[in-house]
């Protein structure tokens, strides 16, 4: 398998909420685009903030925060286009350059809807596909939840975990893993440490780990990402080993992958 709705197991439409670190947004658009070139009607949105989307990531984007207005707008949209990315509303964020000529950046982010909002939008029936960023990293390779995280719909039909093996070897602080004392809780890596795929694998399956508050009924995927670079196969290999050992951990099917190369699936293991 190579193509991301296949290995996905993205048959059947429905609410798609990913999770996690590492790559969801990415990975996000990466199904979108294959989906929607497929001919299938594609809604991205997101239960918290995101960068603004390019336009070959998302070739429209509405901004509103009403649902009569949000659906009117897409069902005249989708006649032109598969995929339209929704959002609430706009805010401009800022962002420090670290390079050596550090310049203040600011970018535009959209700004998300309630879960229940997202459920109002299933239930409408204008989309066959709907894919949700429901959790926010700052861009790190890993990370452990706060308690109100993630944000997922309960019309969640399967759950994408994203975890960034760029992260293992890695020293647990800030720069590498978002909220490192969630994380050191529930592994427990002491502070500064490196992290290692039983690490990983403890950050996936801890009940309050990266799928924390899925929906009863929900299939489960993994997804490893960033394994274009020598020696992260064997990386992604040993988490999958070590997910595989753990009996009813709930999960269906670990994909490794690199969600911004081609091929994106690598391998696919069921458990």
């Amino acid at each position: 398998m190579t193509s991301l709705k296949e290995s996905l197991l993205l048959t059947d439409g429905g609410v798609v909420s990913i999770v996690g670190a590492g790559g969801k947004t990415s990975l996000m658009f990466s199904i979108a685009k294959e989906l929607s070139q497929a001919g299938e009607s594609v809604l991205t949105t997101t239960t918290t903030k995101i960068l603004m989307p390019r336009k070959d990531q998302s070739p429209k984007v509405i901004v509103s925060d009403s649902l009569e207005e949000l659906l009117n707008k897409s069902d005249g949209m989708i006649k032109g286009t598969d995929h339209i990315t929704a959002a609430s509303a706009v805010l401009t964020a800022m962002f420090d350059s670290q390079s050596r000529q550090a310049k203040t950046k600011y970018r535009r982010k959209l700004v998300g809807f309630q879960a229940e909002f997202i459920d109002e939008i299933y239930r409408a029936g204008v989309f066959r596909w709907i894919l949700v960023e429901a959790d926010g990293a700052a861009g790190r390779p890993l990370k452990a939840p706060d308690p109100h995280e993630p944000v997922i719909p309960k019309s969640t039909a399967k759950i994408i975990g994203v975890l960034g093996l760029d992260g293992v070897g890695k020293a647990l602080i800030d720069k590498w893993v978002f909220r490192p004392h969630r994380f050191s809780e529930i592994t427990g890596r002491g502070d500064g440490e490196m992290v290692t795929e039983s690490d990983c694998a403890m950050a996936i399956l801890h009940q309050n780990g990266i799928m924390k508050g899925t929906p009863s009924g929900t299939k489960c995927l993994v997804f490893l990402n960033k394994a274009d670079r020598p020696g992260r196969l064997e990386v992604a290999r040993k988490i999958v080993r070590l997910l595989s050992e753990k009996k009813d951990s709930g999960l269906q099917r670990i994909v490794i992958g690199q969600a911004l190369h081609e091929p994106p699936v690598i391998e696919c293991y069921d458990l």
